[in-house]
């Protein structure tokens, strides 16, 4: 006897079917006959998960498919360590769930998860705020719910966070303004970018500790506050480009030594470039384009040892040493510089080199004394 194509199949189906049953009963079983967790820690960590898995509307790669059962430490994404005040006791101390692409909401239980020292959400559709019982993470030390979709003002929970030094809230849709108080959190990473913010760089900047400050596309308005010298021995890399900062750029910004990052191009800077950056001398990339800069680049900052790339078009410098072009990559377009290709219009670059600058005008504390510009120059 032959089995036709259908029987096969058939069969084929009942046989995976029962393969699959010790797995469905598994995690079907009544809750009430599973053995308890080994402790109360894991305990918590079973009831904060098992909301969590229930919060999480769509699951397309199948994270939580094996969150069933108290044994939360065999959990995909799930980290188990010996706690930090008893180390005969094993407790749940870190979640990864990064680009699971999971949509949902955060529950208030994740707040039982007292010993948790990672929580990496990024990459999902996370929708909501962040649940305020994240305050009760005395532990944690890294956040990272970038890329969701989280909304609401900034979650000022994070204050509450001691031990926090990793905090990443870029690519989600936060509004309103950013606290100054998170300038104060002893952070080593900091990264606001892409959001809805609308804010002003606090004085305080300069009690950060962080060696990465990212706040591109944040809303940031006002002035760069000399204050930020107060980073010059954690910060390594600064990136605020594309918002509303205007005013002259402060020469105490030349204390920032360990800097090998600055990028503040797309904003409204005026005046020069100040001499003091001259000893920024682990300076690898300098992007100041687009902005309304002015004057002489001064040779200093050409002349910085590790420099690789310096990108200042889109502004009206009207000199620069030959030692700039000898940069690896330079971008000088746009500007007012006699003899180089792709400058400003000859009459566009008068109108703006006859109006001086003023740095007062945008409200910025004690500004530096005011430039004096040459004549405009001749092509």
């Amino acid at each position: 006897m032959t089995c036709t194509p259908n029987l096969h199949l058939a069969l084929l189906g009942f046989f995976f079917f029962f393969l699959s049953l010790p797995i469905l009963s598994h995690c079907q079983s009544n809750p009430s006959s599973l053995p308890p967790p080994p402790n109360p820690r894991l305990e918590r960590a079973y009831i904060a998960l098992q909301a969590l898995k229930h919060s999480i509307t769509s699951d397309p790669k199948n994270l939580t498919f094996d969150w069933c059962g108290p044994d939360v430490c065999n959990y995909t994404g799930v980290f188990c360590a010996p706690a930090p005040d008893d180390p005969h006791v094993e407790t749940m101390a870190g979640l990864d769930l990064n680009h699971g692409n999971l949509s949902g909401t955060l529950p208030e239980d994740l707040g039982l998860l007292s010993d948790l020292a990672l929580l990496h959400l990024n990459s999902n559709r996370f929708r909501g705020p962040l649940p305020l019982s994240l305050r009760e993470l005395r532990l944690l030390y890294e956040l990272d719910v970038s890329n969701n979709r989280l909304d609401g003002p900034f979650p000022s929970v994070v204050l509450r966070l001691r031990s926090l030094k990793y905090l990443d809230l870029r690519f989600n849709g936060f509004t309103g303004g950013v606290p100054s108080e998170v300038f104060d959190l002893p952070l080593d990473a900091l990264f606001l970018n892409d959001n809805g913010f609308r804010f002003a760089i606090p004085e305080n900047i300069g009690n950060s500790t962080v060696s990465a400050l990212v706040l591109a596309n944040a809303g940031l308005t006002g002035c760069l506050p000399r204050s930020i010298a107060g980073m010059g021995e954690t910060l390594e890399e600064i990136v605020v480009l594309n918002n509303s900062i205007t005013g002259c750029l402060p020469p105490e910004i030349g204390a920032l030594r360990r800097l090998r990052v600055f990028d503040v191009s797309s904003n409204g800077l005026v005046g020069g470039l100040p001499e003091a950056m001259g000893a920024m001398e682990r300076l690898e990339r300098l992007d100041v384009a687009h902005n309304s800069l002015s004057g002489e680049v001064p040779e200093a900052v050409c002349g910085l040892p590790r420099l690789k790339n310096f990108t200042y078009s889109y502004n009206f410098f009207y000199g620069e040493p030959m030692r700039c072009l000898k940069i690896r990559h330079v971008d000088d377009r746009e500007n007012c510089i006699p003899h180089r290709p792709d400058q400003r219009p000859e009459r566009e670059c008068e109108a703006f080199l006859s109006k001086p600058v003023e740095c007062e005008a945008f409200g910025c504390r004690r500004p530096p004394p005011p430039m004096h510009y040459p004549p405009p120059p001749y092509y």
